[in-house]
């Protein structure tokens, strides 16, 4: 769903962020900088882990669609971040599998003294079958549209 702009936005509004598919070298690259571990940089030891091979690192999925399909749909209205919450890594996200992304929002407390409104934004990640790999919540705090 297009936005032609943050009037359109409402509760429950449900945003599909499109798929994303990370390659090896994407979550080698990504884990080497934010989480280390073998099973995410290490081939060779990735195969021999319970993953039984690279997985990426839980917050690089949400990290790539935030910062690449939700920042640019919304950053002109963003005051702050306010909490991150209920963060789940339900299953493993592997090289090559597609990713589906959707976000909706799922509570709105607008603040009109303060011209803001505060929204709570829901993050699935599914598989191929609809199965959710990740889900979060996340506060933010925006600025309230100006009257047209």
């Amino acid at each position: 769903m297009e936005q032609d702009s943050f009037n359109d936005i409402k509760l429950n509004t449900r945003i599909d962020l499109g798929v994303v598919v990370l390659s090896e070298k994407e979550i080698i690259d990504f884990a080497t900088l934010f989480d280390p571990l073998e099973f995410h940089t290490n081939p060779e030891v990735a195969r021999k882990s319970y993953f039984g091979g690279i997985i990426a690192s839980g917050p690089h999925i949400f990290n790539l669609v935030h910062r690449v399909k939700w920042i640019p749909m919304f950053k002109d209205t963003v005051v702050c971040g306010v909490e991150v919450k209920s963060w789940k890594f339900l299953k493993p996200v592997y090289p090559g599998k597609p990713i589906h992304s959707y976000v909706t929002i799922i509570d709105m407390k607008p603040n009109p003294e303060k011209r803001v409104t505060s929204l709570t934004w829901f993050y699935e990640f599914l598989d191929e079958s609809g199965e959710p790999v990740q889900t979060l919540e996340m506060i933010i705090l925006h600025k309230m549209p100006k009257k047209t």
